[in-house]
């Protein structure tokens, strides 16, 4: 598990939520990400979930020159973004209301010759998986999507589903409520959840 810095103060950490415009550094790029609370609400700012696990990849805990990545429940697609500036070639996911808004990030943040390794796709948890072929990610990323428990059922699906005995899951997340613990165990019948030392087989790796 990793600690995520919040701010001290509620109000002020909800302000930046409100920014239209998050900028961050990574992969040697600066990235402006656009932010649209009002419209389109949790999907459409950054988590501090997303820039832990990105900055966890920019370390380089993983190899991700030519491999195949999924990043879930994107939202503003900083997590894909930043694997696509490393190397990965990234399917960038979430359901169909928030794809416009995603796509509009990717394409803005990534130069023309990496264009082609991000593509946003819609992947709403649990429905429609056969547009996907089983075990086809080498990685499977996602940043606090662990907090609606009437979901948990189909993440751990979709999860089983996209992943193969080859695949490493991270997941980034602020642990609020009881419930999310329960995912966390949840994850542990059917994956290898540990931390992030052992990188061998179909594992999970939670931070």
């Amino acid at each position: 598990m990793a600690l995520v810095p919040y701010e001290e103060t509620a109000g002020v950490g909800l302000q930046k939520f409100h920014k239209p415009l998050a900028t961050f550094s990574f992969a040697n790029h600066t990235i402006q990400i656009r932010q649209d609370w009002r419209q389109l609400g949790v999907a459409a700012v950054v988590w501090d979930a997303a820039v832990v696990l990105s900055t966890y990849l920019e370390m380089g805990a993983v190899e991700l020159r030519g491999c195949s990545a999924v990043e879930l429940g994107a939202g503003t697609g900083l997590v894909g973004i930043v694997a696509a500036l490393l190397g990965a070639h990234v399917t960038i996911t979430d359901r169909k209301v928030a794809l416009e808004f995603l796509k509009s990030n990717v394409q803005a943040n990534l130069p023309p010759h990496i264009q082609s390794k991000a593509v946003v796709k819609e992947l709403t948890w649990g429905q429609n998986l056969g547009s996907y072929s089983p075990g086809e990610f080498d990685l499977i990323l996602g940043a606090d999507i662990i907090y609606l428990e009437e979901t948990f059922a189909d993440l751990l699906q979709t999860l089983e589903y996209l992943s193969s005995n080859r695949s490493v899951i991270l997941l980034a997340c602020r642990i609020r409520y009881e419930r999310d613990n329960n995912f966390l165990a949840m994850l542990e019948r059917p994956f290898t959840a540990h931390s992030h030392e052992q990188r061998m087989g179909k594992e999970i790796i939670e931070f």
